[in-house]
């Protein structure tokens, strides 16, 4: 950090200076007599003078010290590291290496994990199958099979992904080309992936903040996500203005928030949406006139499996698109299902416990500092997750070689353009930042890559923990921080 006393010499003389110059010049302009005036708005003499005698590091580290008092993070918790990823030097820093809650800049860990073991042309595949046979009349006396493979974008639109009505309709053309008309047995519901319907959910989880961080758990099985809604208990027991929240109307899991300002609805996806698809196919065919006399079942595992032909085939979007909707969207449904993902991949398990092994593991493999990361959930919803500033510039830094950097890049938000940076960097930096932003409650992240007018690429990393005043303040802030190191 810079040291004021080496510059506050030099500062006050020439900006004694330019006052009086400035001063006898707004004289000469000003006339008394005058019916209209025009009015100047003439720069700051201390910034004319600051941008003439520092330099763009000196001037981060000015804005780094006077960010140390600032009413709103002089109580904080806060770090910062701008670093050149050529030089591998940190260029200006500050509790760069204290552990901080991250919030969804959590989701560069989960998402370049999937993009490195997956590969960001992997696709989820959903089919449909049936057993038995089809006799002259259009009969068929067997199953149909849908069989899944976890696809987090099923039936979402999601980055592309065709809706239920959508792919309901490709299945039922399907059917149609094999000369079905009848379906004499179930729709049975096959995947590997669901092994149980409870799974514990990440410990300190924000469900409740910004009215929609809600991810449903367990079996949702014939329910419409269109009526998932939130049980509210009140508590008067302990405090009259303590409330307790049920997680999900099917799970009888119990959550404790002193505060809630939602209105009991909230958009989500559901954790069992084969099920939702097969249910609803099933309605389909029977609203359009082809009548199924069996039902929807679930079958996750068969020791004798039929022999099936497969109808249709659907294919999820490519990894890479699903990473940029998360990314630039800041999904939380689609990052706890990647999170699910890649610990099936490496462990035939989709447990989250299995997804957060399988991250830290590759974050490991990686060369990535694990002194003070805590890594529990994908999305970053949990305030048990923590990382350093360093560490996540120095992860950053090393993706730049890796193949799929690009698609990785591409898939953050541009400063003043696009996804939850659209609103920052309106005026300077615009369309240079490039970086996952992160928010909870009193809890404001930034980090990602900086385009500077020189043309060099620099890495930063800025976490802020409870600060005061309100978050536009604090994203002020973190503009008027970034603004000097564009000209590093």
């Amino acid at each position: 950090m810079v040291n004021f006393r080496k510059y506050i010499s030099g500062i006050t003389v020439l900006a004694s200076g330019l006052f009086l110059a400035q001063t006898t010049v707004s004289t000469v302009l000003f006339n008394p007599n005058s019916e209209s005036q025009k009015s100047f708005n003439l720069p700051s003499p201390v910034a004319m003078i600051e941008k003439t005698i520092l330099s763009p590091k000196e001037l981060v580290d000015i804005n780094v010290n006077t960010m140390m008092a600032d009413p709103v993070l002089k109580n904080a918790t806060w770090g910062f590291v701008i670093y050149d990823p050529k030089t591998k030097k940190v260029i200006s820093s500050y509790n760069e290496n204290t552990p901080l809650v991250p919030a969804s800049t959590t989701k560069l860990l989960t998402t370049e994990t999937a993009l490195s073991l997956l590969g960001e042309n992997y696709r989820w595949m959903t089919q449909l199958e049936y057993s038995g046979t089809v006799d002259e009349n259009g009969v068929l006396n067997g199953n149909l099979y849908i069989v899944g493979s976890g696809d987090p974008s099923l039936g979402t639109n999601k980055a592309g992904a065709w809706s239920y009505k959508e792919i309901i309709t490709d299945f039922t053309e399907g059917l149609s080309r094999e000369g079905i008309k009848k379906v004499n047995g179930d729709i049975v519901i096959q995947t590997a992936l669901f092994k149980g319907n409870i799974t514990r959910l990440p410990e300190n989880v924000v469900w409740l903040e910004n009215n929609n961080y809600y991810l449903p758990a367990g079996t949702t099985k014939e329910i419409n996500p269109m009526n998932e809604k939130l049980i509210v208990k009140k508590n008067t027991t302990i405090s009259n203005d303590k409330k307790y929240f049920y997680v999900s109307p099917y799970t009888n899991q119990m959550v404790y928030a002193e505060k809630y300002d939602g209105d009991g609805i909230l958009t989500t996806k559901l954790p069992d949406a084969p099920a939702f698809l097969a249910n609803s196919f099933r309605a389909s065919l029977v609203k359009s006139g082809l009548a199924v006399t069996g039902k929807v079942q679930t079958k996750t595992t068969d020791a004798q499996p039929e022999i099936r032909k497969t109808v249709s085939m659907y294919k999820s979007p490519t990894l890479a698109d699903i990473v940029y909707y998360t990314n630039q969207r800041s999904d939380n449904s689609l990052a706890e299902a990647l999170l699910k993902t890649v610990g099936y991949f490496k462990k035939g398990n989709q447990t989250p416990e299995a997804g957060r092994e399988t991250v830290t593991e590759h974050l490991k493999d990686a060369a990535f500092d694990l002194e003070g990361l805590t890594y529990m959930d994908g999305s970053g919803l949990s305030r048990s997750n923590k990382v350093t500033p360093i560490s996540q510039v120095k992860y950053l830094t090393s993706l730049m070689g890796t193949k799929y950097y690009q698609t990785y890049f591409n898939s953050l938000p541009i400063g003043g353009q696009s996804g939850t940076l659209k609103r920052m960097f309106l005026e300077t930096g615009n369309g240079q930042v490039f970086a996952k932003t992160g928010t909870l409650n009193k809890v404001k992240a930034l980090a990602g890559y900086i385009k500077t007018n020189s043309g060099k690429t620099l890495v930063f990393s800025l976490l802020v923990n409870n600060y005061a005043g309100s978050v536009d303040m604090v994203k002020k802030r973190m503009e008027q921080l970034i603004e000097p190191t564009l000209d590093l």
